[in-house]
């Protein structure tokens, strides 16, 4: 089992959210946050199949999405770190070997 794309993705996830918090500049966040994406996708297509690819990373940027309402119930940081697990979790499952 790789371990590498919960962790590509949980950088893209917590590191994206501290860039445009650190910096005040989105637009660099969002570019910390794609490029992780990119690199995750390559990763899962590799391992799984294009389909299970698309699927990992619509659920890579819908836990991004979620992570804004999740925050106002939760505070920033938490809802960033309950989304990074269930990315996380679900690439473990998900984005195995074939």
């Amino acid at each position: 089992m790789s371990l590498l794309t919960p962790l590509i993705t949980s950088a893209g996830l917590i590191g994206g959210y501290q860039t445009a918090r650190s910096t005040g500049n989105r637009q660099l966040g969002g570019a910390v946050l794609a490029a992780a994406g990119a690199g995750a996708f390559a990763l899962w297509k590799r391992d799984a199949g294009t389909g299970t690819a698309a699927a990992l990373t619509a659920g890579y940027v819908a836990a991004f999405g979620l992570s804004h309402p999740l925050a106002k119930k939760m505070g920033a940081w938490p809802a960033v770190y309950t989304v990074t697990g269930a990315v996380a979790v679900a690439s473990l499952v998900f984005g195995r070997r074939r």
